[in-house]
């Protein structure tokens, strides 16, 4: 994996940490829109740690192809994920 280790690993941790607070505020039956905010908050931060990793892919994987053939594939693969993304 070309992206910052260290950022990525602190972001995963930190949704780790909402996820289980989010359980927490379900067992303590909170109000709904709260854990909802905190639900937004946590794919915001997984958003953020996709986008570290795809842009390394972009900057490292894709540019650092070797062949034309290589980097055709690399964008295919791009295109598809990119296509799971917006729907």
């Amino acid at each position: 994996m070309m992206a910052d280790k260290a950022q990525v690993s602190k972001l995963l941790k930190t949704a780790k940490g909402q996820i289980e607070g989010i359980l927490r505020m379900i067992e303590e039956d909170r109000y709904c829109i709260d854990i909802s905010n905190q639900i937004m908050a946590t794919q915001a931060i997984l958003k953020r740690a996709n986008t570290e990793v795809l842009t390394a892919h972009c900057k490292g994987c894709v540019a650092g192809a070797r062949t034309e053939e290589e980097k055709a594939e690399k964008v295919d693969e791009m295109v598809a994920l990119l296509s799971k993304l917006l729907k």
